[in-house]
């Protein structure tokens, strides 16, 4: 079964976020125990972490390692907005995502780039999606695209909505035990939209952490 990228269900908030509401009500009931369409192998024990000198300076913006291995490939198919500060908040949610595979390649939830990229909810939601990944036993291959991007700023300047559309069609699981790839058709289920909050950090940087996220499964809006 093709191990799904980010789940099923989302980790949504009690709360009504700032700038927007969650998407789709299969997924108010999201809890810590969510599972993604598994293959059900043992986690492997954690992988070294490479040194982070190693990565090349575009793998490392804010100074901070997103590198991900060759085979894992996430595509953000999308144009920066013309406002500053909602770029580097577009940017941020990218990296944001190459963080949370990057804690699947590692094998980790305390890897540098999580908490760099996230905070408060979005926190939480990265930590449980990389722990369903190790617990299954998989990682990553292929091939995740991104694209449809738009941005809202909150009138006070301080957070962004960045919503995109995601195609998971050519991404999928592989088994770290036995290496096999974890395949199914093309369908609907391939395609996700993401909601994400990005809040500007408090240091005066261009830092912009992810901090709540909202998921709509199987968008037909974004085939």
């Amino acid at each position: 079964m093709k191990r799904r990228p980010l789940p099923v269900v989302a980790t949504l908030s009690a709360t009504a976020a700032l700038l927007l509401t969650a998407c789709g009500s299969e997924d108010d009931k999201s809890s810590d125990n969510d599972k993604i369409a598994s293959a059900g192998q043992a986690a492997e024990s954690p992988k070294a972490s490479a040194d982070p000198s190693a990565a090349p300076a575009e793998d490392k913006p804010d100074g901070v390692d997103v590198s991900l291995p060759s085979d894992m490939n996430l595509v953000f198919d999308w144009d920066k907005p013309k406002d500053k500060s909602e770029a580097a908040a577009m940017e941020d949610a990218a990296n944001y995502l190459r963080a949370i595979y990057r804690g699947v390649d590692k094998r980790s939830t305390k890897d540098a780039a999580v908490t760099a990229y996230a905070t408060g909810e979005g926190l939480h939601y990265a930590e449980v999606q990389i722990n369903e990944w190790i617990k299954g036993g998989w990682t990553a291959t292929g091939t995740l695209r991104h694209y449809d991007a738009t941005t809202r700023s909150a009138p006070n300047g301080k957070s962004v909505e960045v919503a995109f559309c995601a195609d998971s069609g050519k991404f999928y699981g592989k088994e770290i035990r036995t290496k096999k790839i974890l395949n199914t058709k093309p369908s609907i289920a391939d395609f996700d939209h993401f909601e994400i909050v990005m809040v500007k950090f408090p240091t005066g940087t261009d830092l912009w952490q992810a901090s709540k996220v909202f998921v709509e499964t199987t968008a037909e809006k974004c085939r």
